[in-house]
């Protein structure tokens, strides 16, 4: 493209080639214009010089007709206008017509640009139709990784499920074609790949918990002291690591999925509460726990009763607190919300059969979440309470 004087509106190859670049820049627009058939095609208004520019500038007004007649991209359209300056109308160049992508992404002049497209096109002729809105969107997630692999990470994140690893760990996992270093190497790219399918919900619980995969990395979880005398300070911070080989004090454990629960609990003696360990039961089988009294309470969902089902496989004898039909129809017609995503089409099989009958409701229900924290303070107290003594009367 050949430079010009742009005056009164006038707009060069040049400029409208910066133009295209800094949409191609901006993510949504990039979606829209390569997803989308009804954008095209694309328009851009060149303008017109006014009748003082033609007739005082006329040799810089034929360098901007040069130009236009020498862009060969895409269409020029032109229309024909008369001045009183000349003795006859001329064609003026009124919009540049881009009929696809190809042409909007040529008609940058940009090699970086060029190159993006290409790599763009090659993955969605080669992934789901799913996730393209999202490597289009973000391209940071796969620039300068080979494209096979982009791939593959995107054939990965269609076979994985909810708890498919059944506590293997990530590298262990037995997909085709993929070495052990895998899953490491494209991790922020695999995630980005499974919320897209599962609304989120791998981000917020993290890829080791949503497939049920070996954690190595520490978890800090919340212990409370309902006594009031157990503990040194009212709370303190354990990492779920260390809480295979340190007793807790107290006869009675209460362990609760989230952390934000501590104020509906009522003080007991002898009691501590562990808060916040979400999926993460894995520290449940310490040989120190089986001389204590204890109860699980969590949400009323699929995934709240798969994390009871694993608290049960390390501990058979726990108590459920409130994870039943009966709290579930009190509370669920105000309070109840859509879950994102179901931990499984089946039920745990350490479930009761009241349990798994809740469980399955729950996958037939629209609002099939009811969080523990939306349960009134009375009646939580009120059931823990009972727990604590039917419990202490055995002792």
């Amino acid at each position: 493209m050949h430079g010009s004087v742009t005056k009164n509106g006038m707009k060069s190859p040049e400029e409208l080639a910066e133009r295209l670049a800094k949409q191609w820049r901006h993510s949504a627009t990039r979606q829209q214009r390569l997803l989308s058939v009804g954008e095209w095609p694309l328009r851009l208004p060149i303008g017109r010089p006014s009748a003082q520019m033609v007739r005082d500038h006329f040799l810089q007004v034929r360098t901007h007709l040069d130009c236009w007649q020498g862009v060969c991209i895409g269409n020029i359209i032109y229309a024909s206008q008369g001045y009183q300056s000349l003795s006859h109308a001329i064609d003026l160049p009124q919009y540049w017509q881009l009929t696809n992508a190809r042409e909007w992404v040529a008609a940058t002049g940009d090699a970086v640009i060029e190159s993006e497209y290409t790599q763009m096109m090659a993955l969605i002729a080669e992934t789901d139709l799913l996730f393209h809105s999202l490597l289009i969107g973000q391209p940071r997630l796969w620039r300068g990784k080979p494209l096979s692999e982009v791939i593959k990470a995107a054939e990965l994140a269609l076979w994985l499920e909810a708890n498919i690893a059944q506590g293997l760990p990530l590298r262990a996992l037995p997909y085709p074609g993929i070495d052990s270093k895998f899953i490491e190497r494209h991790r922020g790219l695999l995630i980005a790949l499974l919320d897209v399918r599962f609304q989120k919900l791998v981000s917020t619980l993290g890829l080791e918990i949503f497939l049920g995969a070996e954690n190595n990395n520490n978890h800090w979880l919340l212990v409370a002291d309902l006594a009031g005398d157990l503990l040194p300070l009212p709370q303190i911070r354990v990492r779920d690591s260390d809480l295979f080989t340190l007793p807790l004090p107290g006869q009675y454990l209460i362990i609760v999925e989230n952390e934000r629960c501590l104020h509906q609990l009522p003080r007991l003696p002898h009691t501590l509460v562990i808060l916040g360990a979400g999926l993460n039961l894995a520290w449940m089988a310490a040989q120190w726990l089986a001389a204590k009294t204890i109860a699980y309470w969590g949400d009323i969902d699929t995934w709240g009763l798969t994390m009871l089902a694993r608290a049960r496989q390390h501990q058979p004898g726990l108590t459920a607190l409130l994870m039943n039909e009966a709290v579930y129809n009190d509370y669920a017609p105000v309070n109840a919300v859509a879950e994102p995503q179901s931990a499984a089409e089946i039920p745990p099989c350490e479930l009761t059969a009241k349990e798994q009958e809740l469980y399955l409701r729950l996958l037939r229900e629209t609002n099939n979440r009811l969080e523990q924290e939306f349960l009134p303070v009375e009646r939580v107290k009120v059931a823990v309470e009972k727990w604590f003594l039917a419990r202490s009367k055995k002792k």
